[in-house]
């Protein structure tokens, strides 16, 4: 089967997508993640992604396309995805759309994890990664300590584009774009809204229970 999650930034969809892949043997493409590593690449074109990034603007359809085709078209994939954040926007859903068809796959579930804009703003300012486990921390709703957190608080960064200013940003940018593709999800019967604000843990039951009915 193959998943979309959508949420605004901050909304979860990192840690849903990956408790999905654990649990399904699913393939994760995250958008921000691929754009991400071209970044760290500094290459020309990451160069240009990071300054959109740090605008709290949506890099353009054309570079995204791309990236996600590349991922769609190999065989090792087939019918086994979680799309993490993408389709953003109606042309993406099409994109993405003419690209199912092309490579004979199938969108079985579309979920929407719906939270609030203060709580989003608090989920990314306060949002802490350690560069050396990988793991997410938050100032707010999730403080690393020794319990959870075994690594040297120095490990713990914050991305560059984790500031209020750009989190409204994205917010905005996020209602205005992807509503429509929810609406279009909806009317194929493929949309399941789900509360967001929860714990992960109850979020993650009421995916799975989807998933299974």
């Amino acid at each position: 089967m193959n998943i979309i999650l959508i949420g605004p930034p901050g909304a979860g969809k990192d840690t849903q997508s990956d408790n999905l892949v654990k649990d399904f043997n699913l393939y994760k493409i995250s958008t921000g993640d691929l754009l991400r590593e071209e970044v760290k690449k500094e290459s020309k074109l990451g160069i240009k992604i990071k300054s959109i990034l740090n605008q709290g603007v949506l890099v353009s359809d054309n570079i995204i396309n791309d990236l996600i085709e590349n991922i769609l078209s190999n065989k090792d994939y087939f019918n086994r995805l979680i799309f993490d954040g993408y389709p953003r926007n109606i042309n993406q859903v099409k994109h993405l759309d003419s690209l199912i068809k092309k490579y004979d796959q199938k969108i079985s579930y579309v979920l929407s994890l719906k939270v609030d804009k203060d709580v989003i703003i608090k989920r990314i300012i306060g949002r802490q990664i350690c560069s050396k486990c990988g793991l997410t921390f938050n100032e707010f709703f999730n403080t690393p300590m020794k319990k959870n957190h075994l690594c040297d608080i120095k490990f713990l960064k914050k991305r560059s584009d984790d500031n209020e200013k750009t989190a409204r940003n994205r917010f905005e940018t996020y209602i205005k774009e992807t509503l429509p593709v929810l609406d279009h999800y909806k009317n194929l019967n493929l949309l399941f809204e789900i509360d967001g604000t929860g714990h992960i843990h109850v979020i993650y039951k009421e995916i799975r229970r989807i998933i299974h009915s």
